[in-house]
């Protein structure tokens, strides 16, 4: 198997008692950090209409991390593609990576990253576009990072500038079998997100590999898998550290996306039996303990994937504990690290 890659998912959570504009500064601050640590690439959230997550415009968060650090690849896990057009979806990844050739990817997934009124807002004076809208999207973006528009298209006439020597590395996210499909069916990498669920997630990699057809862009399948992980020095801290993620993520099943509760708040919290029942089924995938301990279970884990790339989503209420997850993960693996 070839060497393990770490890579980044940053949904800029909002932690208790603290501004969504201090979330985007620590957002800037752990892109520096993992850069400098040897993460291969760090990936920004799109989230609308939220309290708890402040990345509702990853393109232009990618611009500015991109103009932050010097290494790793920036990009967008992902943008939503089915609010937006995918000429201008085109032409914004065209301009980041003609700004920074080489480094820029573009992550594009089904979910809405919202409720339904607000869907509603960001296609405001349509109607938002459904899943069966979505594979012409997918088609048509391609076209246009390609500047290949098909002759007979409407469009064929239409180039999405300005045009970069090669495009954006693009790829398909998703956390089902249709999303899998899809990614094989247009010839695109394939990022399972395993933090969301991982029910069926090894078949649906291996579906994926199967039935991946060579594109213009990509001859060979590539894939990784999104991971919830918290990395401290005992178990016990890291534990602790975890449950205001455990708490959080249980609140977003009754649609409440605020902020990341205090450790202490957590660990106050009475769960009720349905409550406790949610906490454990999405507990149970995350990784959570020692340096050692993560390592053996993220390894395993990728194996079991058959993939060497995690991309990997931490949440804590301490943001020095944050930071010190990823630099423990870093050393564990013994990334190549920059000074």
């Amino acid at each position: 198997m070839k060497k393990i890659r770490l890579s980044v998912l940053d949904q800029s959570p909002v932690r208790a008692g603290f501004t969504a504009k201090e979330a985007l500064a620590e957002t800037v601050e752990l892109a520096k950090l993992t850069d400098r640590l040897g993460y291969h690439r760090y990936w920004v959230a799109e989230h609308h209409n939220s309290t708890g997550l402040t990345g509702s415009a990853p393109e232009i968060l990618i611009a500015h991390l991109a103009a932050q650090t010097k290494r790793m690849r920036i990009g967008s896990g992902g943008v939503m593609l089915s609010h937006y057009s995918p000429y201008k979806i085109a032409e914004i990844f065209n301009i980041l990576e003609s700004l920074h050739p080489g480094r820029i990817d573009l992550g594009i997934g089904r979910a809405p990253g919202s409720d339904q009124i607000t869907a509603h807002a960001l296609s405001y004076g349509n109607q938002p576009r459904g899943p069966r809208e979505y594979p012409t999207q997918v088609h048509d973006l391609m076209a246009f990072l390609q500047d290949s528009v098909d002759k007979e298209h409407p469009l064929q006439a239409v180039h999405a500038t300005p045009i970069p020597a090669a495009p954006p590395e693009l790829w398909m996210l998703g956390s089902s079998d249709q999303s899998a499909q899809l990614a094989a069916h247009f010839g695109t990498p394939f990022s399972f997100a395993h933090f969301i669920t991982d029910e069926n997630g090894p078949e649906i990699m291996s579906l994926y590999r199967r039935q991946f057809s060579p594109s213009a862009l990509y001859s060979e399948a590539d894939a990784n898998i999104g991971i919830f992980v918290i990395c401290a020095d005992t178990e016990e801290e890291a534990i602790k550290l975890a449950s205001s993620r455990d708490l959080w993520r249980t609140r977003l099943d009754t649609g409440s996306i605020g902020p990341v509760p205090t450790v202490e708040e957590a660990l106050s919290y009475q769960y009720s039996e349905a409550e406790e029942t949610r906490r454990r089924y999405h507990a149970r995938r995350h990784i959570v303990g020692t340096p050692e301990q993560v390592k053996e279970r993220l390894s395993s884990l990728l194996a079991t994937y058959q993939v060497n790339e995690a991309v990997i989503v931490t949440i804590t209420h301490d943001v020095k504990a944050r930071r010190r997850s990823y630099e423990l993960l870093a050393d564990a693996f013994k990334l190549s690290s920059s000074n």
